[in-house]
């Protein structure tokens, strides 16, 4: 994956556009979905950031670049998407 697709601008509610960085996507068997984590474009590997997460329709190719985000809902949903970027952060082989 090129550095440009690693990227994904977002847009608000008042139409501003915001370059972020796919960290990583993955699928949950148990909840049947696809889910993207994303970080602000530019930050540093030691730079303390929130990390946002979404569920996404794949498009063809099994990426979310052309697809539509969604919020994830549940408290359950949230533990186990908290746990995967755990398992991420503290497993070198993974980043």
């Amino acid at each position: 994956m090129s550095e440009q697709e690693k990227m994904i601008t977002l847009v608000d509610a008042d139409g501003n556009e915001t370059l972020y960085e796919i960290l990583f996507t993955f699928e949950s068997e148990d909840y049947g979905k696809a889910y993207i984590l994303l970080i602000p474009a530019g930050s540093e590997p030691e730079e303390q950031v929130d990390v946002l997460a979404f569920s996404f329709d794949p498009d063809e190719d099994g990426q979310a670049k052309n697809a539509e985000l969604y919020d994830i809902e549940s408290e359950e949903e949230w533990d186990m998407v908290e746990g995967v970027l755990d398992a991420f952060l503290n497993d070198e082989k993974l980043q």
